[in-house]
């Protein structure tokens, strides 16, 4: 049995990775992370390790989906829109998008 101090709830693996709830359950549906118990109620609990080894692999940057979010940016999405496509959070990807391309104000210009 896992110690529970070591376990985390969707929310809180979700907000350590990055990423929102959904994209923890999806991958934790295609195996990527599985989680350590169900609780009786059926919630899951992820082992925080894995929770960090996840985000220590860079598993989203190494995903190669920089490239595409940064041609939507540059088509004219907002950030907050590319973010959704993608299923990560607006300040990932901002650093994201910061390090393919030049950001926007919020008129549309270069900064």
């Amino acid at each position: 049995m896992p110690d529970f101090d070591d376990l985390l709830t969707p929310r809180e693996a979700a907000a350590l990775l990055g990423v929102r709830t959904t994209t923890v359950a999806r991958w934790a549906r295609d195996g990527l992370i599985k989680p350590a118990v169900r609780t009786p109620g059926g919630h899951r609990r992820y082992r925080r390790g894995e929770v960090v080894a996840l985000r220590d692999a860079n598993v989203v940057e190494r995903q190669g989906f920089e490239r595409d979010a940064a041609r939507l940016y540059d088509q004219g999405w907002p950030i907050r829109r590319v973010a959704q496509e993608f299923g990560v959070s607006y300040g990932l990807m901002r650093r994201i998008l910061r390090k393919q391309t030049a950001l926007r104000d919020r008129g549309g210009k270069a900064r």
